[in-house]
């Protein structure tokens, strides 16, 4: 079964050969000549009398006869990682509120083990047209996931503009608002390009959106439920990993060509939830059976997996003005805090943000809960201090957590006050602290400090700007080394 799979898995939406980072759609460029010679020829078939035209997506989006590069991706940064057991699609659009997608990343590569890492592909697709936008988000990705990006883990593509009809001349549909209507039928087309771009890529894809968390050995786990209804004999054409929308489904690649074709051809007619429901249900349902026999037969193809392994994160949906607050109650409890009790003692410590409620420093310090700031604002600091001093040879300091990703810290630097500063090794604030770090743009801060500096009697977390978000502080690591 496993390398039927295989062999059947080799069809693809274009021809993507280029590893750098743009890729060029002007006719007039090398290759492009051959490209509109095959296009003449589809044009020349379809008008020729006497034969028999299958159908194929120019039919479904003729716009496409017109730019023969519009089946390839506009922007494309890829290692050209192949054959792998699991692609990930992530696809992600700019949002007027808060983007989750570095967020999303972090959480889907630090819960995958080297092994998994080696076996799985992330494609990311930005959704977008607008190169400086997209190129925006490759320098984000790039600086936060340099390694993962070099080492071909990561993948980031964008469509072409011409690979989008015309939206505004759709007729709407279901009586949905235009606005919705074309966010909805956009969607669809997102969906189907993503897919055909994955197909060849690997075994196994899986459709994520760019606002979730992953719980740890997720992979593994999804590869062994799916081998073993596959071992079991026991045919599917989804699996879900998440009970919500098109999270976590997980599919055959040699199923994706119909999958893609199904959304191509009704992309303008229905969500593309609603449309994966509807391909189950083509497959499944007689339409003389009754509706719970129906339901059953689509279940024997549309396997659930429980719990879940992977949760909404977000609550502002990539349709603008949309608030989308839901959770999959089926994933279980989430982690809020990382607590580490062997972090050395304090002698005090201070923070001139106010804390809400029970969630104090000294707990997130003690690995008893999180801290929990109000509104941040530049000049404010959070410090312990150490008295005898400590040899502090490492630090972790994460910001946020998954119920609240953005009560993070967006501006801030970590600081510490030691024993002896070191001329031209360091920056050296105003008040006499050593600047050692900073803080990221998922909220995460973590160094290794020189032992030159040793040893260290403050530890500052130090708000360089106003905040519109509260802050957790929701992992604190200290780390020190013995004296020799």
């Amino acid at each position: 079964m496993l390398s039927s799979l295989k062999s059947s898995n080799r069809s693809h939406i274009g021809s993507f050969t280029d590893s750098g980072s743009i890729v060029e759609t002007d006719s007039s460029l090398i290759g492009a000549s051959e490209e509109i010679s095959e296009v003449q020829k589809l044009l020349e078939n379809i008008s020729s009398p006497g034969a028999v035209h299958m159908p194929s997506v120019h039919h479904f989006l003729p716009h496409l006869l017109y730019n023969p590069s519009s089946l390839k991706p506009s922007y494309q940064k890829t290692k050209g990682r192949n054959g792998v057991s699991m692609v990930l699609g992530v696809p992600t659009v700019k949002r007027a509120a808060q983007s989750y997608l570095l967020t999303t990343l972090q959480s889907l590569i630090q819960n995958l083990n080297q092994e998994e890492q080696n076996k799985t592909l992330i494609v990311v697709f930005v959704a977008e047209t607008n190169l400086d936008y997209v190129l925006s988000v490759e320098n984000e990705i790039e600086t936060q996931f340099s390694s993962h990006v070099e080492s071909g883990l990561i993948e980031i593509i964008s469509p072409p503009a011409s690979y989008y009809p015309d939206l505004t001349k759709l007729t709407p549909t279901l009586g949905d608002p235009l606005e919705r209507f074309q966010w909805r039928s956009k969607q669809s087309l997102d969906f189907a390009f993503l897919m055909m771009y994955a197909q060849p890529r690997g075994l196994f894809y899986t459709q994520l959106e760019d606002d979730i968390l992953a719980k740890p050995g997720y992979l593994t786990t999804m590869l062994d439920f799916a081998y073993t209804k596959i071992a079991a004999n026991k045919p599917w054409l989804i699996i879900e990993f998440c009970q919500l929308g098109f999270i976590g489904k997980m599919f055959k690649s040699v199923d994706l060509p119909f999958l893609a074709q199904f959304f191509i051809m009704f992309y303008n007619e229905k969500p593309v939830d609603w449309l994966l429901d509807d391909v189950v249900t083509v497959k499944t349902c007689n339409p003389n059976i009754n509706q719970k026999m129906c339901l059953e037969a689509k279940k024997a193809i549309w396997m659930q997996h429980r719990p879940s392994l992977f949760q909404h994160l977000g609550v502002h949906s990539s349709l603008n003005g949309k608030i989308q607050n839901l959770k999959d109650k089926f994933f279980g409890k989430m982690t809020l805090f990382y607590p580490h009790k062997t972090n050395p003692k304090f002698a005090s410590t201070e923070s001139s943000i106010a804390s809400y409620g029970k969630h104090t420093l000294e707990g997130a310090y003690l690995g008893k809960g999180y801290f929990w700031g109000l509104y941040p604002k530049a000049g404010d600091h959070i410090t312990f201090k150490y008295d005898p001093p400590i040899n502090l040879s490492r630090y972790l300091f994460r910001s946020g957590n998954v119920e609240y990703p953005s009560d993070r810290f967006y501006n801030a630097s970590v600081e510490i006050l030691p024993a002896e500063m070191l001329d031209g090794e360091v920056t050296v604030t105003p008040d006499g602290y050593a600047i050692v770090g900073k803080f990221d743009k998922t909220g995460l801060a973590e160094g290794f400090i020189n032992p030159k500096l040793f040893p260290i009697s403050e530890i500052r977390l130090n708000i360089h700007s106003k905040s519109g978000n509260w802050v957790i502080l929701s992992e604190v690591l200290i780390e020190t080394k013995q004296e020799s």
